[in-house]
C-alpha cells in the first residue's frame, strides 16, 4: 500500500490520508474494475486494516489470484487526516455528521478512482469493507448511491439503533422491577453501574476526537433489517457477509478493559441484543446469509483476526471474479 495525502475538492484546507494499492494484473483483467474501500470505526484509524490487507495480497499472489484496486483512509479528525475544516472551530463536541462524512467518501472516491486509478467511478464496482460505524456509514452510503456497490463485508457493526444505555434495565425508573427477576449473579447495583459506564463511553452524545456527531444516526437507521441494500452494479443482488464478534472473548474485552462492566451483565443484555443485530443485518438482501462469528475476536475483528479478515475478503472477490 502506498500511504499519500489528498485534499479534496469540496474541502479545500485540509487534507485526507489515504493508503492505495493498484490493480493486478494491470489493464482489463477480472477484478480490474472493483475497489475495495475499507471504512474505519471510531476508535482505529485506517492502519488497522493493513495486517488483513498484506494477508490478503499474500494469498491472492500465492494462489495467483486477481487483485483488485484497494483503498483505505482515515476521515476527517481520526488518523493522519486533518481536521474537518467545517466544523465549529469553537470548542464544541460535535461537529460533521454522518451524512456529511458519507458526502466526504464519495468526494474522495470521484477524485481517487480518477488519478489515482485512472478510471472514472462510474466504471467500478466497490465492495465496503467496514467494522464498528463504518458499517452504518456504508449503508448510508449505498442508500444515497445506488448501483454502486457490488459486496458488503460488515465486521461487527455498531448496533445503530440504540444508545446502548437502555440495553439494561434502570433499577431506578423502570416500573416492576424486581431484583429477585435479576438473572443469576447480577443485582441492581450491577445494572447501575454498567448504565453509567456504558453512557460515559457508548451513548450517542459521547463526543469523539473526529468530532463525528452520531446524536441522529437511529433515526437514520432505526432498524437492523432495513431499508434493503440497494441493487449493485447491472442491477445485481449485491453480495453480503455479516460478522459478529465472539461473545466470550468481548465479554471478557469489557470486564476487563475501560468500559469495566462484568462479562455476565454483556453476556446477559449486551450481546444477545448484538447477536439479534446482526440477524437482522442478514436481512438487508433478499437471499440473506448466516451470520459468521469471528473466534477469538472482540469488536475489532480486523486487529484480532486479520486472517479472518483477509478469508472472507477473499471469498468475497472470488465471487465477484467469477462474475466479472
Amino acid at each position: 500500500m502506498e500511504d499519500k495525502n489528498i485534499t479534496l475538492h469540496t474541502k479545500p484546507g485540509a487534507s485526507l490520508h489515504i493508503s492505495v494499492a493498484k490493480p493486478h494484473p494491470p489493464g482489463q483483467y477480472a477484478l480490474s474494475r472493483t475497489l475495495v474501500v475499507f471504512l474505519n470505526g471510531l476508535s482505529l484509524p485506517s492502519a488497522a486494516w493493513s495486517e488483513a490487507i498484506d494477508r490478503l495480497l499474500s494469498l491472492r499472489r500465492e494462489s495467483e489470484q486477481p487483485i483488485p484496486a484497494l483503498l483505505c483512509y482515515d476521515r476527517y479528525g481520526q488518523g493522519k487526516s486533518d481536521s474537518d475544516p467545517t466544523d465549529d472551530p469553537q470548542d464544541t463536541p460535535y461537529g460533521h455528521d454522518a451524512p456529511a462524512a458519507i458526502a466526504d467518501l464519495h468526494q474522495l472516491l470521484l477524485q481517487a478512482s480518477q488519478d489515482e486509478f485512472h478510471k472514472s467511478l462510474e466504471n467500478l464496482q466497490l465492495v465496503l469493507v467496514c467494522n464498528s460505524i463504518g458499517c452504518a456509514l456504508a449503508r448510508l452510503y449505498a442508500a444515497a448511491h445506488p448501483g454502486r456497490v457490488s459486496a458488503y463485508v460488515f465486521l461487527d457493526s455498531m448496533m445503530a439503533n440504540t444508545d446502548f444505555v437502555s440495553l439494561f434495565p434502570d433499577p431506578d425508573s423502570d416500573a416492576g422491577f424486581d431484583e429477585g427477576q435479576l438473572p443469576q449473579g447480577i443485582t441492581a447495583d450491577d445494572l447501575r453501574h454498567a448504565r453509567a459506564r456504558v453512557r460515559a463511553f457508548l451513548h450517542p452524545t459521547v463526543p469523539n476526537p473526529e468530532h463525528l456527531d452520531r446524536r441522529h444516526l437511529a433515526e437514520l437507521l432505526p432498524r437492523a433489517d432495513g431499508p434493503p441494500l440497494p441493487e449493485g452494479p447491472g442491477g445485481r443482488e449485491p453480495l453480503l457477509t455479516v460478522a459478529g464478534h465472539d461473545w466470550d472473548v468481548f465479554g471478557e474485552q469489557c470486564e476487563h478493559g475501560s468500559l469495566s462492566v462484568p462479562k455476565a451483565v454483556i453476556n446477559a443484555y449486551v450481546n444477545p441484543a448484538w447477536g439479534s443485530y446482526n440477524e437482522g443485518l442478514t436481512r438487508l438482501v433478499p437471499t440473506g446469509s448466516e451470520v459468521k462469528i469471528a473466534k477469538g475476536c472482540g469488536h475489532f475483528i480486523q486487529k484480532d483476526d486479520p486472517a479472518f479478515v483477509a478469508t472472507e475478503l477473499g471469498a468475497v472477490l472470488d465471487r465477484l471474479r467469477d462474475c466479472d
